[in-house]
């Protein structure tokens, strides 16, 4: 299964109100490395190729969601997006054109009809030393948004960027542009804020080392440690230092053409169980609030 025009999920722009905050959590506790910054931003990577996994912009009086941005296949992806997205109910916000950040690369922006901000990029920088080092994220895994009108919101991603189905449960549509089983899913709400970001570990220990990091920083697990249906992947959830969900992960499912799109009947566990293995609590309260707390900012 794969989207003809995206490859992958690259990053994550957030406003947030506090950069040298960010800075300190991101890189100190997250395990993030500082790629770049300017005056007013800072752009955090993983280990792996991509420039960066999270655009951080200062100044903003709380947490919010500037773009998420995909990866095209090649140029004339770019070309497809922009005639595609007014079709399937979005806009073409401005490219494609030359990016101005420290990524490069050209792109489009366009957003859906919900105000939903997608950034696709080609020809972005990519680090040469990738690697896997223990406790340290690769790269991103998945962002989760939430919807109130999922169905449609499907279609948009769909119909203008390629992504198919992978597997539907009752409160949430798992997207799939490559290998990965979902690199976007979308969350049945009464509203369309950022659900949680997702960061890829290279394994299961790393994912439990950093809970038990994140719980010295003061940083509780909202949920977990636990192990995912769809998807197949480990999990600690935590809310971070904006209000902002974040989420460390691993032994993400690799699917291929042959895998069967799974429906809600088919994700179902036992009385009080809220994934595979069955040791995790549910979601806290404050995880739940905060997974409907950050917005995107407004398209002009």
């Amino acid at each position: 299964m794969s989207s003809q025009s995206i490859s992958a999920l690259r990053s994550v722009a957030l406003d947030v109100p506090d950069l040298a905050k960010a800075e300190t959590f991101y890189r100190d506790v997250w395990h993030l490395d500082v790629a770049a910054r300017s005056a007013d931003a800072l752009y955090l990577r993983g280990t792996g190729a991509d420039h960066h996994l999270l655009a951080l912009h200062g100044g903003a009086p709380a947490a919010a969601i500037r773009q998420v941005t995909l990866r095209a296949r090649d140029a004339d992806s770019l070309v497809r997006i922009a005639a595609a997205t007014p079709t399937a109910g979005g806009r073409v916000v401005h490219g494609p054109k030359a990016i101005d950040n420290p990524a490069s690369g050209t792109g489009i922006l366009i957003s859906d009809a919900d105000g939903r901000r997608i950034e696709v990029v080609h020809g972005d920088a990519l680090h040469g030393d990738a690697h896997e080092a223990k406790d340290r994220p690769i790269r991103l895994a998945h962002v989760v948004l939430n919807s109130h009108a999922v169905d449609a919101t499907r279609r948009f991603f769909e119909q203008a960027l390629g992504f198919r189905l992978a597997d539907r449960t009752r409160i949430m549509a798992f997207l799939n542009c490559n290998r990965d089983h979902h690199s976007i899913a979308l969350g049945d709400a009464d509203n369309d804020a950022l659900n949680h970001i997702a960061f890829l570990m290279p394994d299961v220990e790393s994912v439990m080392r950093g809970g038990g990091r994140m719980k010295d920083a003061g940083y509780a697990i909202e949920w977990g440690p636990g192990r995912h249906g769809p998807g197949n992947n480990a999990f600690n959830y935590f809310v971070g230092p904006f209000g902002e969900v974040v989420e460390y992960t691993a032994d993400v499912q690799q699917i291929d053409e042959t895998y069967r799109v799974g429906a809600p009947s088919d994700w179902t566990w036992p009385p009080g169980r809220v994934d595979q293995w069955g040791i995790s609590a549910p979601p806290s309260p404050r995880l739940k609030a905060a997974q409907r707390a950050v917005f995107f900012i407004p398209t002009s």
